[in-house]
């Protein structure tokens, strides 16, 4: 019996990667985006979403340099711990990869007119989500504090 559990254990030990793989970079992930996407809440959207550019980035690099990365045994190593990192919120490493490498990629600060931005339409029926969507944005930017200040210098403008 003792040998028969040692077995199990070193077969277990041996294949973590595999086993571990599509929970750490697939199940959970899928679990946190649904209850993202069912909270008013921007950065855990932002968090997750920023996780599936990188997933399916790092999927098309492995697709494309499939024959080579056979040749490396610690790939699928690497690949978990860089996803761990990903998915973790503690470590925000998706943020960081995408803040500091994707986002001067695909927006340049110095080009006005970014053609991957789809304008809404801003007119006097725009929906209501619209102005929520702007005030959330105006507290990420500017704290509650600022945020609160305009508030009531609305209501002192009206009075």
């Amino acid at each position: 019996m003792g040998s028969g559990a040692g077995s199990f254990l070193k077969v277990l030990l041996k294949n973590f990667d595999v086993l571990a793989a599509p929970v750490v970079s697939l199940v959970y992930p899928l679990y946190a985006s649904i209850r993202a996407i069912e909270t008013k809440s921007q950065a855990d959207d932002k968090q997750w979403l920023t996780y599936w550019v990188l997933y399916s980035m790092i999927t098309l690099f492995e697709l494309t340099f499939a024959k080579v990365l056979e040749w490396i045994p610690i790939w699928s190593y690497g690949k978990l711990i860089l996803t761990c990192w990903l998915v973790i919120p503690y470590f925000s490493g998706g943020a960081y990869v995408y803040e500091h490498f994707l986002r001067p990629f695909f927006i340049n600060p110095q080009q006005t007119i970014n053609i991957w931005y789809v304008p809404r339409n801003k007119d006097a029926f725009s929906k209501p989500d619209d102005i929520l969507t702007a005030a959330e944005r105006y507290i990420e930017e500017n704290g509650t504090e600022a945020f609160e200040k305009l508030i009531h210098r609305a209501d002192k403008s009206r009075k």
